[in-house]
């Protein structure tokens, strides 16, 4: 693992490892908590069935779900039209996928350095038991309704690692991918770039810098509108809907 690939083999896998596998030519990324014996519990959409955008992006990132290959699984069996929480085995996860693992609790420098958003946060993990058990306890409740922006299965998989929570709506969700192109379209939209800098090597530069700073402010490592919530409370107060927060208490 490193700034260039975080790519790692089956036999370096650790039940509570938060992985991923990069979707329709590396443009978005699925993520899920391996519990062991070659299975993922993930927050997967299906067709008919996601909260989306409303737009285009809808069919575009229609690939958290594993997709029929013309065989069904043996040990999962047919779970293209299902969505929620679910466990699926390691192969139907990937979908032909290669796999890769989010790292926790890396440096400012290595996260500025690591542009590609959705593989890294600043923010600790918790052990391995607290993950694995937010997980299979999240797999019979679920995680509220899926969301492109709100809580999707990077959301999902740091909950479980970590244990946080966003404190408003007014935000988009913990995913590192979502806040990377968030930033990345606030920086390209901005128009005191040209007041900036007249030179192309001066653009290139100040807009690396915002894009940079962009990501690093809306990490849920560096972020204070987060909270701790324990998962049975999650389940209890949240039930089916979207888990998010608004002033210290679960709202829906």
């Amino acid at each position: 693992m490193g700034l260039l690939s975080n790519m790692i083999s089956r036999d370096e896998l650790k039940p509570g490892d938060h992985i991923y596998s990069w979707r329709i030519a590396y443009i978005y990324a699925h993520h899920g908590i391996y519990i062991g014996d070659d299975t993922v519990i993930h927050f997967t959409r299906a067709a008919g069935q996601e909260v989306g955008t409303g737009t285009f992006l809808d069919k575009l990132f229609l690939s958290s779900s594993p997709v029929p290959t013309g065989a069904i699984c043996e040990r999962c069996g047919d779970q293209s039209h299902l969505h929620g929480v679910i466990k699926s085995c390691i192969d139907c996860f990937l979908a032909g996928g290669k796999l890769y693992i989010f790292e926790y609790g890396v440096s400012p420098a290595f996260f500025i350095a690591k542009a590609r958003g959705g593989t890294c946060t600043l923010a600790a993990s918790d052990p391995a038991e607290d993950a694995l058990h937010r997980a299979k306890s999240l797999l019979d409740q679920g995680f509220g309704v899926y969301s492109l922006f709100k809580n999707n299965c990077e959301d999902f998989a740091i909950y479980c690692k970590t244990g946080l929570l966003i404190q408003t709506h007014y935000s988009i969700g913990r995913s590192g991918q979502m806040a990377s192109w968030t930033a990345a379209a606030s920086t390209v939209m901005s128009s005191p770039l040209r007041f900036l800098t007249t030179s192309g090597t001066g653009l290139v530069f100040v807009a690396g810098a915002m894009y940079s700073v962009s990501r690093f402010v809306a990490d849920i490592g560096v972020r204070r509108d987060v909270i701790k919530i324990p998962v049975e409370r999650l389940i209890i107060e949240a039930g089916a809907e979207e888990p998010q927060i608004v002033s210290g208490l679960l709202t829906t």
